[in-house]
Protein backbone atom coordinates (compact mmCIF):
# COMPACT_ATOMS: atom_id res chain seq x y z
CA UNK A 1 0.00 0.00 0.00
CA UNK A 2 1.46 3.42 -0.64
CA UNK A 3 1.65 6.06 1.91
CA UNK A 4 2.92 9.38 3.03
CA UNK A 5 5.57 9.04 5.43
CA UNK A 6 7.80 11.95 6.81
CA UNK A 7 10.02 11.32 9.60
CA UNK A 8 10.51 12.91 12.73
CA UNK A 9 11.39 16.06 11.68
CA UNK A 10 8.50 16.91 9.56
CA UNK A 11 10.20 18.44 6.98
CA UNK A 12 8.29 16.98 3.96
CA UNK A 13 6.11 14.32 3.05
CA UNK A 14 6.56 11.36 0.79
CA UNK A 15 4.84 8.83 -1.01
CA UNK A 16 6.27 4.99 0.10
CA UNK A 17 5.29 1.99 -1.13
CA UNK A 18 5.00 0.19 2.66
CA UNK A 19 4.89 -3.03 3.11
CA UNK A 20 4.64 -5.00 6.66
CA UNK A 21 6.76 -7.33 7.50
CA UNK A 22 5.23 -10.21 10.09
CA UNK A 23 8.28 -12.46 10.87
CA UNK A 24 11.44 -13.92 8.98
CA UNK A 25 9.68 -15.89 6.69
CA UNK A 26 7.71 -12.77 5.05
CA UNK A 27 11.09 -10.56 5.67
CA UNK A 28 13.11 -13.18 2.99
CA UNK A 29 10.14 -12.76 0.67
CA UNK A 30 9.10 -9.47 0.53
CA UNK A 31 12.83 -7.73 0.47
CA UNK A 32 13.81 -9.52 -2.65
CA UNK A 33 11.62 -7.84 -4.80
CA UNK A 34 10.10 -3.85 -5.26
CA UNK A 35 13.64 -2.95 -4.95
CA UNK A 36 15.07 -0.46 -4.00
CA UNK A 37 13.88 -1.00 -0.45
CA UNK A 38 14.81 -0.03 3.17
CA UNK A 39 13.50 -1.00 6.77
CA UNK A 40 11.33 1.35 8.95
CA UNK A 41 10.51 0.95 12.39
CA UNK A 42 8.99 3.58 14.20
CA UNK A 43 10.35 6.51 12.07
CA UNK A 44 12.03 8.54 14.77
CA UNK A 45 14.65 9.48 12.82
CA UNK A 46 15.24 12.79 12.92
CA UNK A 47 15.89 13.49 8.85
CA UNK A 48 16.13 10.69 5.86
CA UNK A 49 18.08 7.77 7.11
CA UNK A 50 14.34 5.98 7.28
CA UNK A 51 12.83 7.54 3.95
CA UNK A 52 12.67 6.61 0.39
CA UNK A 53 10.44 8.79 -1.53
CA UNK A 54 8.73 6.78 -4.14
CA UNK A 55 10.38 3.45 -3.32
CA UNK A 56 9.77 1.13 -0.72
CA UNK A 57 9.54 0.57 2.86
CA UNK A 58 9.79 -2.39 4.42
CA UNK A 59 7.70 -2.13 7.97
CA UNK A 60 9.60 -4.31 10.72
CA UNK A 61 7.25 -3.18 13.44
CA UNK A 62 5.07 -6.37 13.48
CA UNK A 63 7.54 -8.22 14.11
CA UNK A 64 7.56 -7.61 18.17
CA UNK A 65 8.04 -10.73 19.70
CA UNK A 66 10.35 -11.65 22.77
CA UNK A 67 12.14 -14.58 21.82
CA UNK A 68 13.70 -15.61 25.14
CA UNK A 69 15.70 -14.24 28.26
CA UNK A 70 18.10 -15.84 30.21
CA UNK A 71 18.21 -14.21 33.81
CA UNK A 72 21.44 -15.35 34.53
CA UNK A 73 23.46 -13.65 31.78
CA UNK A 74 21.07 -11.13 31.26
CA UNK A 75 20.97 -11.73 27.34
CA UNK A 76 17.90 -11.17 25.86
CA UNK A 77 16.85 -12.49 22.41
CA UNK A 78 13.68 -10.64 20.52
CA UNK A 79 12.86 -9.44 16.98
CA UNK A 80 14.00 -5.88 15.58
CA UNK A 81 10.74 -4.39 15.72
CA UNK A 82 10.54 -4.61 19.47
CA UNK A 83 10.99 -1.02 20.96
CA UNK A 84 13.60 -0.47 23.80
CA UNK A 85 10.39 0.94 25.87
CA UNK A 86 8.51 -2.62 25.76
CA UNK A 87 12.18 -4.27 27.09
CA UNK A 88 12.16 -1.72 29.95
CA UNK A 89 8.46 -2.00 30.55
CA UNK A 90 9.16 -5.52 30.58
CA UNK A 91 12.71 -6.40 32.37
CA UNK A 92 12.81 -2.91 34.65
CA UNK A 93 10.77 -4.76 37.26
CA UNK A 94 12.78 -8.09 37.11
CA UNK A 95 16.04 -5.91 37.82
CA UNK A 96 17.78 -5.51 34.07
CA UNK A 97 17.58 -2.42 32.32
CA UNK A 98 19.27 -1.62 28.63
CA UNK A 99 22.83 -0.96 29.31
CA UNK A 100 22.82 1.72 26.79
CA UNK A 101 19.91 4.22 25.45
CA UNK A 102 19.19 7.37 23.76
CA UNK A 103 16.99 9.98 24.82
CA UNK A 104 14.00 8.05 23.78
CA UNK A 105 12.70 4.67 24.12
CA UNK A 106 10.03 4.90 21.20
CA UNK A 107 12.58 3.26 18.53
CA UNK A 108 13.02 -0.27 17.88
CA UNK A 109 15.99 -2.21 18.38
CA UNK A 110 17.24 -2.86 14.93
CA UNK A 111 17.27 1.17 14.73
CA UNK A 112 19.30 1.19 17.49
CA UNK A 113 21.40 -1.11 15.98
CA UNK A 114 21.36 0.50 12.70
CA UNK A 115 22.33 4.14 13.91
CA UNK A 116 24.34 2.38 16.67
CA UNK A 117 22.81 4.77 19.39
CA UNK A 118 24.41 6.25 22.38
CA UNK A 119 23.53 7.72 25.90
CA UNK A 120 24.59 9.78 28.64
CA UNK A 121 26.93 7.10 29.92
CA UNK A 122 29.21 6.48 26.60
CA UNK A 123 32.52 6.69 29.10
CA UNK A 124 31.27 3.29 31.27
CA UNK A 125 29.30 1.57 28.70
CA UNK A 126 29.70 3.01 24.96
CA UNK A 127 27.26 2.18 22.30
CA UNK A 128 24.32 0.23 22.08
CA UNK A 129 26.17 -1.80 20.13
CA UNK A 130 28.90 -2.60 22.24
CA UNK A 131 26.09 -4.99 23.86
CA UNK A 132 24.49 -7.02 20.76
CA UNK A 133 26.26 -10.28 20.64
CA UNK A 134 24.55 -11.49 17.45
CA UNK A 135 21.72 -10.99 15.11
CA UNK A 136 20.07 -12.64 12.25
CA UNK A 137 20.25 -10.15 9.14
CA UNK A 138 18.11 -11.18 5.87
CA UNK A 139 19.64 -9.35 2.37
CA UNK A 140 17.73 -8.73 -0.71
CA UNK A 141 19.78 -11.91 -2.73
CA UNK A 142 17.60 -14.56 -0.38
CA UNK A 143 20.31 -14.98 1.79
CA UNK A 144 19.91 -15.01 5.34
CA UNK A 145 22.91 -14.47 8.01
CA UNK A 146 23.65 -15.34 11.38
CA UNK A 147 26.09 -12.72 12.25
CA UNK A 148 28.62 -11.89 15.69
CA UNK A 149 32.04 -11.12 16.37
CA UNK A 150 33.48 -14.43 15.16
CA UNK A 151 30.90 -15.55 12.48
CA UNK A 152 30.62 -12.79 9.76
CA UNK A 153 32.60 -10.34 12.08
CA UNK A 154 32.73 -7.94 8.92
CA UNK A 155 29.46 -8.06 8.09
CA UNK A 156 28.38 -7.71 12.19
CA UNK A 157 30.45 -4.46 12.48
CA UNK A 158 29.41 -2.89 9.23
CA UNK A 159 25.78 -3.58 10.25
CA UNK A 160 26.29 -1.82 13.62
CA UNK A 161 25.72 1.88 13.05
CA UNK A 162 25.84 1.11 8.86
CA UNK A 163 22.08 2.83 8.54
CA UNK A 164 20.40 -0.08 7.18
CA UNK A 165 22.10 -0.14 4.47
CA UNK A 166 23.74 -4.00 5.01
CA UNK A 167 20.43 -6.29 5.09
CA UNK A 168 17.69 -5.94 6.75
CA UNK A 169 17.91 -7.38 10.87
CA UNK A 170 15.30 -9.85 12.02
CA UNK A 171 16.67 -11.36 15.08
CA UNK A 172 19.04 -10.09 17.62
CA UNK A 173 20.56 -10.64 21.10
CA UNK A 174 21.51 -8.15 24.16
CA UNK A 175 23.42 -8.25 26.74
CA UNK A 176 21.12 -6.25 29.29
CA UNK A 177 22.49 -5.13 32.79
CA UNK A 178 21.78 -5.35 36.39
CA UNK A 179 20.11 -2.86 38.40
CA UNK A 180 18.80 -2.53 41.83
CA UNK A 181 15.83 -0.46 41.47
CA UNK A 182 14.28 1.59 38.87
CA UNK A 183 16.01 5.03 40.59
CA UNK A 184 19.07 7.30 40.50
CA UNK A 185 20.52 9.13 42.38
CA UNK A 186 21.35 12.70 40.65
CA UNK A 187 22.92 15.73 41.10
CA UNK A 188 22.58 19.33 39.90
CA UNK A 189 25.25 21.68 38.85
CA UNK A 190 24.45 24.90 37.02
CA UNK A 191 27.23 26.47 35.23
CA UNK A 192 28.31 29.73 33.64
CA UNK A 193 31.17 28.77 31.51
CA UNK A 194 32.42 26.05 28.50
CA UNK A 195 35.56 26.32 30.65
CA UNK A 196 33.06 25.20 33.65
CA UNK A 197 31.86 22.57 31.52
CA UNK A 198 34.66 20.96 30.54
CA UNK A 199 35.80 21.01 34.12
CA UNK A 200 32.88 19.31 35.55
CA UNK A 201 32.54 16.71 32.62
CA UNK A 202 36.38 15.61 33.61
CA UNK A 203 35.97 15.58 37.08
CA UNK A 204 32.60 13.56 37.02
CA UNK A 205 33.57 10.58 34.76
CA UNK A 206 35.60 8.42 37.97
CA UNK A 207 32.52 8.41 40.00
CA UNK A 208 29.30 9.49 38.04
CA UNK A 209 28.40 7.01 34.90
CA UNK A 210 25.76 8.99 33.33
CA UNK A 211 26.73 13.07 32.67
CA UNK A 212 25.10 15.38 30.32
CA UNK A 213 24.44 18.70 30.11
CA UNK A 214 21.51 21.70 28.85
CA UNK A 215 23.22 25.07 27.73
CA UNK A 216 21.52 28.24 26.99
CA UNK A 217 22.76 28.32 23.47
CA UNK A 218 21.98 32.05 23.45
CA UNK A 219 24.52 33.32 25.74
CA UNK A 220 27.47 33.02 23.51
CA UNK A 221 30.82 31.83 23.93
CA UNK A 222 30.32 32.26 28.03
CA UNK A 223 27.67 30.06 28.08
CA UNK A 224 25.60 28.82 31.24
CA UNK A 225 23.97 25.56 31.58
CA UNK A 226 22.83 22.87 33.77
CA UNK A 227 24.78 19.83 34.24
CA UNK A 228 23.14 16.99 35.28
CA UNK A 229 25.42 13.37 36.78
CA UNK A 230 23.51 10.32 38.46
CA UNK A 231 23.98 6.46 39.21
CA UNK A 232 21.86 3.70 39.89
CA UNK A 233 21.33 3.00 43.20
CA UNK A 234 18.53 1.03 45.33
CA UNK A 235 15.25 2.55 46.46
CA UNK A 236 16.78 1.60 50.04
CA UNK A 237 19.28 4.15 49.42
CA UNK A 238 17.19 6.61 48.97
CA UNK A 239 15.07 8.76 51.74
CA UNK A 240 11.99 9.48 51.73
CA UNK A 241 12.37 12.62 51.17
CA UNK A 242 14.01 12.08 47.81
CA UNK A 243 11.53 9.82 46.81
CA UNK A 244 8.33 12.60 47.67
CA UNK A 245 10.03 15.13 46.21
CA UNK A 246 8.53 16.71 43.28
CA UNK A 247 9.49 15.91 39.92
CA UNK A 248 10.41 12.39 40.97
CA UNK A 249 7.67 10.28 39.91
CA UNK A 250 7.35 9.89 36.50
CA UNK A 251 5.58 12.63 34.35
CA UNK A 252 2.04 12.42 33.58
CA UNK A 253 1.26 12.11 29.89
CA UNK A 254 0.57 15.79 27.52
CA UNK A 255 0.16 16.02 24.09
CA UNK A 256 0.66 18.66 21.40
CA UNK A 257 -2.42 18.26 19.91
CA UNK A 258 -2.17 20.09 16.63
CA UNK A 259 0.40 21.50 14.45
CA UNK A 260 1.03 25.79 14.68
CA UNK A 261 1.19 27.30 10.96
CA UNK A 262 4.45 29.05 12.74
CA UNK A 263 7.08 27.88 14.78
CA UNK A 264 6.71 28.10 18.66
CA UNK A 265 10.25 27.94 18.78
CA UNK A 266 11.38 31.88 17.56
CA UNK A 267 12.67 35.15 19.03
CA UNK A 268 10.11 35.75 20.80
CA UNK A 269 10.11 32.75 23.21
CA UNK A 270 13.23 30.99 22.91
CA UNK A 271 15.19 34.18 25.42
CA UNK A 272 12.46 33.75 28.25
CA UNK A 273 12.19 29.86 28.00
CA UNK A 274 16.51 29.65 28.19
CA UNK A 275 16.40 31.85 31.42
CA UNK A 276 13.26 30.77 32.88
CA UNK A 277 14.75 27.22 32.45
CA UNK A 278 18.30 28.01 33.66
CA UNK A 279 17.13 29.80 36.86
CA UNK A 280 14.40 27.23 37.41
CA UNK A 281 16.96 24.33 37.35
CA UNK A 282 19.59 25.96 38.91
CA UNK A 283 17.32 26.64 42.05
CA UNK A 284 17.32 22.59 42.03
CA UNK A 285 21.25 22.32 42.68
CA UNK A 286 22.07 19.35 44.67
CA UNK A 287 21.32 15.84 45.22
CA UNK A 288 18.14 14.26 44.36
CA UNK A 289 16.45 11.33 42.83
CA UNK A 290 15.07 10.41 39.61
CA UNK A 291 13.15 7.93 38.65
CA UNK A 292 14.80 6.35 34.97
CA UNK A 293 12.04 7.47 33.11
CA UNK A 294 12.23 10.94 33.86
CA UNK A 295 15.60 10.97 33.41
CA UNK A 296 16.40 9.20 30.39
CA UNK A 297 12.88 10.27 28.75
CA UNK A 298 11.37 13.28 29.18
CA UNK A 299 10.15 14.09 25.78
CA UNK A 300 8.74 10.79 25.07
CA UNK A 301 5.83 12.08 28.17
CA UNK A 302 4.74 14.70 24.98
CA UNK A 303 2.93 13.22 22.29
CA UNK A 304 3.87 14.79 18.99
CA UNK A 305 6.43 17.34 20.84
CA UNK A 306 8.08 17.57 17.05
CA UNK A 307 4.76 19.68 16.01
CA UNK A 308 6.01 22.80 18.26
CA UNK A 309 8.06 23.63 15.42
CA UNK A 310 5.44 24.50 12.80
CA UNK A 311 4.05 22.89 9.53
CA UNK A 312 7.84 23.19 7.83
CA UNK A 313 9.08 21.01 10.64
CA UNK A 314 12.81 21.19 12.07
CA UNK A 315 16.44 20.08 11.54
CA UNK A 316 18.16 18.27 14.62
CA UNK A 317 21.95 19.29 13.88
CA UNK A 318 24.00 17.07 16.33
CA UNK A 319 28.11 16.82 15.90
CA UNK A 320 31.42 15.57 17.39
CA UNK A 321 34.47 16.73 17.37
CA UNK A 322 37.81 15.59 18.96
CA UNK A 323 38.84 16.31 22.62
CA UNK A 324 41.60 18.71 21.52
CA UNK A 325 40.21 21.16 19.46
CA UNK A 326 36.52 20.87 21.39
CA UNK A 327 36.84 24.09 22.87
CA UNK A 328 37.55 26.39 20.46
CA UNK A 329 35.17 24.87 18.52
CA UNK A 330 32.02 24.54 20.57
CA UNK A 331 32.70 28.40 21.37
CA UNK A 332 33.07 29.43 18.01
CA UNK A 333 29.61 27.55 16.79
CA UNK A 334 27.95 29.23 19.91
CA UNK A 335 28.81 32.26 18.61
CA UNK A 336 27.58 31.94 15.16
CA UNK A 337 23.93 30.72 16.90
CA UNK A 338 23.90 33.63 18.78
CA UNK A 339 25.07 35.95 15.81
CA UNK A 340 22.83 34.32 13.20
CA UNK A 341 19.83 34.97 15.91
CA UNK A 342 18.82 31.69 16.05
CA UNK A 343 18.86 29.19 18.92
CA UNK A 344 17.41 25.81 20.31
CA UNK A 345 16.05 25.78 23.52
CA UNK A 346 17.07 21.12 23.54
CA UNK A 347 20.56 22.43 23.28
CA UNK A 348 22.48 19.74 25.04
CA UNK A 349 26.63 19.21 25.40
CA UNK A 350 27.78 16.08 26.37
CA UNK A 351 30.99 14.26 25.70
CA UNK A 352 32.70 10.94 24.44
CA UNK A 353 35.64 8.78 26.21
CA UNK A 354 38.17 7.11 24.09
CA UNK A 355 36.57 4.07 22.66
CA UNK A 356 36.85 1.58 19.92
CA UNK A 357 33.93 2.29 17.72
CA UNK A 358 31.25 -1.09 17.60
CA UNK A 359 30.69 -0.23 13.81
CA UNK A 360 32.68 1.18 10.99
CA UNK A 361 29.83 4.14 10.62
CA UNK A 362 29.37 4.83 14.54
CA UNK A 363 29.31 8.11 15.27
CA UNK A 364 31.15 8.91 18.78
CA UNK A 365 34.82 9.66 18.80
CA UNK A 366 36.48 10.94 21.60
CA UNK A 367 35.68 14.71 22.25
CA UNK A 368 32.18 16.87 23.05
CA UNK A 369 29.35 16.40 21.20
CA UNK A 370 26.79 19.27 20.67
CA UNK A 371 23.43 18.64 19.49
CA UNK A 372 20.22 21.10 18.92
CA UNK A 373 17.25 21.57 17.31
CA UNK A 374 16.14 24.61 14.37
CA UNK A 375 13.00 25.23 13.04
CA UNK A 376 12.61 25.08 9.09
CA UNK A 377 13.62 28.88 8.14
CA UNK A 378 14.97 27.37 4.49
CA UNK A 379 17.77 29.31 3.01
CA UNK A 380 18.40 31.18 6.11
CA UNK A 381 18.87 27.91 8.58
CA UNK A 382 20.50 26.45 5.29
CA UNK A 383 23.08 29.58 5.99
CA UNK A 384 23.63 28.81 9.62
CA UNK A 385 24.27 25.26 8.65
CA UNK A 386 27.32 26.00 6.37
CA UNK A 387 28.89 27.65 8.87
CA UNK A 388 28.49 25.24 11.46
CA UNK A 389 30.03 22.22 8.99
CA UNK A 390 32.93 24.43 8.09
CA UNK A 391 33.68 24.41 12.09
CA UNK A 392 33.25 21.17 12.55
CA UNK A 393 35.15 20.21 9.52
CA UNK A 394 38.10 22.81 10.14
CA UNK A 395 38.03 20.92 13.92
CA UNK A 396 37.90 17.46 12.40
CA UNK A 397 34.83 16.61 14.03
CA UNK A 398 31.41 14.63 11.62
CA UNK A 399 27.70 15.21 11.99
CA UNK A 400 25.43 12.51 13.55
CA UNK A 401 24.05 10.79 10.42
CA UNK A 402 21.05 9.27 12.49
CA UNK A 403 20.01 12.96 13.06
CA UNK A 404 20.91 14.48 9.85
CA UNK A 405 18.85 15.51 6.49
CA UNK A 406 21.04 18.20 4.77
CA UNK A 407 24.69 17.27 5.55
CA UNK A 408 27.17 17.49 2.12
CA UNK A 409 28.55 14.47 0.75
CA UNK A 410 31.94 15.54 0.87
CA UNK A 411 31.55 16.29 4.54
CA UNK A 412 30.35 12.52 5.30
CA UNK A 413 32.56 11.42 3.15
CA UNK A 414 35.85 13.25 5.19
CA UNK A 415 34.05 12.66 8.55
CA UNK A 416 34.17 9.18 7.97
CA UNK A 417 36.53 8.56 5.87
CA UNK A 418 38.39 5.61 8.54
CA UNK A 419 35.32 3.09 7.89
CA UNK A 420 33.60 4.15 4.85
CA UNK A 421 35.61 2.87 2.21
CA UNK A 422 35.99 -1.17 3.93
CA UNK A 423 31.92 -0.26 4.67
CA UNK A 424 31.52 -0.13 1.18
CA UNK A 425 32.08 -3.76 0.51
CA UNK A 426 28.85 -4.62 2.82
CA UNK A 427 26.32 -2.71 1.40
CA UNK A 428 22.93 -4.72 -0.19
CA UNK A 429 22.59 -3.42 -3.57
CA UNK A 430 18.97 -3.60 -2.85
CA UNK A 431 18.78 -1.25 -0.24
CA UNK A 432 18.60 2.46 -0.66
CA UNK A 433 17.54 5.53 1.04
CA UNK A 434 16.90 9.07 0.50
CA UNK A 435 20.23 9.27 2.55
CA UNK A 436 22.45 6.84 1.32
CA UNK A 437 21.41 8.61 -2.45
CA UNK A 438 22.27 11.82 -0.95
CA UNK A 439 25.54 10.51 0.66
CA UNK A 440 27.03 7.93 -1.03
CA UNK A 441 25.13 7.98 -5.00
CA UNK A 442 23.05 4.97 -4.63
Amino acid sequence: MFMKIASWGRLAEHPHEVVPLADHRTLVQSIQHGLPGISYGMGRSYGDVCLNPAGTLWQTRRMNRFISFDQGTGILSCEAGVTLKEIQDCLVPRGWMLPVTPGTQLITVGGAIANDVHGKNHHVMGTFGEHVTSFRIARTDGSTLDCNRDHHADLFKATIGGLGLTGVISTAQIRLRRIDSPWLLTDTVPFTSLDDFFSLADRSETDWEHTVSWIDCLTGPQTRGIFLRANHTSEAELTEKQLTAPGTRTPSALNMPVTPPLSLVNKLSLRPFNAAYYHMNARKAGISAAHYQSFFYPLDKIQHWNRMYGRRGFFQYQCVVPRKTARPAIADMLAAIAAAGDGSFLAVLKTFAERPAAGLLSFPLAGATLALDFPNKGARTERLFARLDDIVTQAGGRLYAAKDARMPAQMFAEGYASGLQEFSAFRDPGISSAMSRRLLGS
